[in-house]
């Protein structure tokens, strides 16, 4: 168990330390004043124990870096601990000086406790560290930007209407008649209500294309995140910010704009709609192996018209990957499990009508390498100062086709842009949170492989977890709607589908 880390002088001083257990004050410090009396200049070890506990420590310039651990604790863990640590303070601090030290102490801190959860180390690395610690977040900055051009666009509006107000009042001075004012036309006009029924007609004209629009905008910043349904009015706003310039980038993560164009509705929506949604999280070594794998799959059925509500589903299941299924509570699941038909189990009653209803879904969760649709390797191997970095996939599921895909590859902090080899497709260096993004617009059969090559100072663990995502309009269990017939009569019926295919996670670590 780790009980504290800290960073003290060579006398002994305590300038930051980050306790793992409950200890008193006194009682550290008392621990790091005794620590530089026990170290005996002869011998180059790097701890130091004593009757209770054990220094594991770094010198660092002026300073030490100092882990203290139980005397039973794993030495080998606790050094390679102590790396981690060590590089992690030169992140944040410019120079190693007490000063320096002193005035990063809460970011020392906070990256601290992501290193090691009470009194034990977190399978973290450098980048993740720096990631967790930077807590950027995409959809703030889509929110603030959407609030941005709402401001803007009401401003203009404003503009719009002061312009129209007095062109009006010019129009009417024009034709001999002198407004007197825009509260009362009829009662003080000199003509009585000509000149009035003039004016009026001339705003209600111009004022009638700037109200019809107005809908397509969304009443407030809450909605301007929503997903689903009202996709659409994302993608209109994400079209008008970069009409204005804003530049908008998609998240490594799940992508809002991302997840707007393939959650929009299609054209052909019919009165009996179905969404099947899939969301894959996966996580597989740097090595090869899958450590695990987990799909979640659902039906959604949408009925908009009411005559259609006493209906019937006929499902294909070619899954041989032995996934798990599962009804809801109120589908009929003998008549599933004999026919493959979803239907009530009260044949009489209908389904609810304008609203998605869950009716089947299903789970598969797996190690089973050859399970994994798209497979990455990625091979850093050091050459001098540099690290030359081969990343290549290959897609295994060659039914799929995979849209947008990204796969992120994190980088070292402060060594600049990596110099690229060969490449298929497209890169993006982002240098603000040193990660190095491979875009590729399809992965399907025809093109089922590729490869990335690039070299950049670093050590082979720097470039882990490789994290990859994508979007998909074929789903990865062969489970479809074939046909839907109506209860009484079973005559079939027109329905539409959506299929979509995404990412929870997906990491190679």
């Amino acid at each position: 168990v780790l009980l504290a880390a800290a960073v003290c002088t060579k006398a002994g001083k305590a300038i930051v330390s980050r306790q793992f257990v409950e200890m008193t004050r006194t009682r550290i410090e008392g621990l790091l004043a005794a620590f530089p009396k026990l170290m005996n200049t002869g011998k180059q070890h790097t701890f130091v124990e004593t009757e209770s506990v054990r220094y594991v420590y770094q010198p660092m310039e002026k300073l030490y870096m100092v882990l203290i651990t139980t005397k039973n604790s794993n030495i080998l863990e606790d050094l390679e601990t102590l790396r981690l640590f060590s590089r992690v303070i030169p992140e944040y601090c410019r120079a190693l000086e007490e000063n320096e030290i002193s005035e990063h102490c809460f970011d020392l801190i906070f990256a601290f406790d992501e290193i090691v959860a009470l009194g034990y180390r977190e399978n973290v690395n450098l980048a993740q560290i720096r990631t967790f610690t930077e807590m950027d977040s995409h959809e703030e900055k889509v929110f603030r930007a959407v609030r941005e051009t709402q401001e803007r666009e009401a401003k203009a509006e404003m503009r719009r209407k002061a312009k129209e107000l007095q062109q009006a009042r010019r129009d009417a001075e024009r034709q001999g008649k002198k407004a007197p004012g825009f509260g009362g036309f009829g009662s003080s006009a000199v003509s009585g209500g000509t000149t009035a029924a003039m004016i009026t007609e001339t705003i209600i004209e111009t004022e009638k294309p700037k109200v019809a629009p107005a809908p397509s905008r969304p009443s407030g910043p809450s909605k301007a995140l929503k997903l689903g349904a009202k996709g659409k009015e994302v993608d209109n706003f994400v079209d008008k910010l970069k009409s204005e310039g804003e530049n908008i980038m998609a998240s490594v993560g799940k992508r809002s704009t991302e997840a707007a164009k393939v959650l929009a509705p299609p054209v052909n929506m019919e009165s009996v709609h179905m969404k099947i949604e899939e969301k894959i999280s996966l996580t597989c070594g740097r090595d090869g192996g899958l450590q695990n794998m987990e799909l979640h799959g659902m039906i959604m059925l949408h009925i908009s018209d009411e005559k259609f509500a006493r209906i019937r589903l006929h499902v294909e299941n070619e899954d041989k990957r032995g996934v798990q299924l599962q009804t809801h509570p109120n589908v009929d699941k003998k008549l599933f499990t004999a026919e493959s038909q979803i239907g009530l189990k009260n044949p009489e009653k209908s389904f609810p009508i304008n609203s998605d209803v869950g009716v089947l879904k299903w789970r598969l969760q797996t190690t089973e390498e050859s399970f994994i649709p798209l497979t990455i390797n990625c091979w850093p191997s050091e050459s001098g100062n540099s690290c030359d970095v081969n990343i290549e996939y290959e897609l295994q599921e060659e039914s799929l086709e995979l849209n947008d895909v990204v796969i992120t590859i994190p980088l070292p902090s402060g060594v600049g842009a990596p110099v690229i080899g060969e490449i298929d497709g497209e890169y993006r260096h982002d240098s603000r949170r040193n990660l190095l993004e491979w875009c590729l617009p399809v992965i399907d059969a025809k093109n089922k492989s590729g490869s990335l090559e690039f070299s950049i100072a670093g050590q082979p663990n720097d470039f882990f977890p490789v994290q990859v995502s994508f979007i998909s309009k074929k789903n990865y269990c062969n489970i479809q709607v074939t046909k839907v017939t109506q209860v009484d009569g079973n005559s079939p019926v027109r329905f539409s589908t959506e299929t979509t295919f995404l990412v929870d996670k997906y990491e190679i670590l």
